[in-house]
C-alpha cells in the first residue's frame, strides 16, 4: 500500500485538494473518506464535485445514505456520494457496492464501516483534525500512480 501524508491549512485547501482528486478520477474510482465528525469529509467531496461539474450543491447524505451527482464529464457521468454512518455496515440491505462499478466515481464517508465491500483499488484518505482548519490528510492506496498524480497536482505539499 502506497502512503503520503498533506498537510492542509484551511477549507480553501481542502477543496483545492478535493478539486485536485476529482481531476484526477477515472470512471469505477472509489474515494474512502476516514475521519471524526468535522474532519471535512463533505468539503472535499464539494471540491471533487466542482472538478466534475457537478451543479448541486453538495452536502452531507447522513440521513439519505446516498446522493446521486450529474457530472459535466462524459467519461465518469456520475458522483455517488454515500453516508453510511447511519447503517448497519456491510450487512445492510441497500447494495451499495454496486454503485462502485456503474462508471461514475463514488466517494463513501464513514468508509470503515463498510471496509469489506471496498475494491481493492479504492484510494483511501484518512483526515485528522490538528485545528480549527489544520489538518493531516493521509492518502493512501494501492494506485501509485493515482496518488503521485494527486499529490504532484496539489503541489507537493
Amino acid at each position: 500500500m502506497n502512503e503520503t501524508v498533506l498537510s492542509i491549512k484551511s477549507i480553501e485547501e481542502t477543496v483545492m485538494l478535493g478539486k485536485t482528486i476529482g481531476q484526477a478520477l477515472s470512471p469505477n474510482t472509489v474515494i474512502a473518506l476516514r475521519g471524526d465528525l468535522g474532519a471535512g469529509k463533505t468539503t472535499l467531496t464539494k471540491g471533487i464535485g466542482l472538478a466534475l461539474g457537478v451543479e448541486e450543491t453538495i452536502n452531507s447524505p447522513t440521513f439519505t445514505i446516498m446522493k446521486v451527482y450529474k457530472t459535466k464529464r462524459s467519461d465518469v457521468p456520475y458522483l455517488y456520494h454515500l453516508d453510511v454512518y447511519r447503517t448497519k455496515g456491510s450487512l445492510s440491505d441497500f447494495d451499495l457496492e454496486e454503485y462502485f462499478y456503474l462508471g461514475g466515481a463514488t466517494v463513501v464517508e464513514w468508509a470503515d464501516i463498510i471496509g469489506d465491500l471496498l475494491p481493492a483499488d479504492t484510494l483511501y484518505l484518512t483526515i485528522k483534525i490538528l485545528g480549527e482548519t489544520e489538518r493531516k490528510i493521509l492518502l493512501s492506496g494501492s494506485d501509485s500512480a493515482l496518488i503521485e498524480k494527486i499529490v504532484q497536482a496539489f503541489g507537493g505539499k
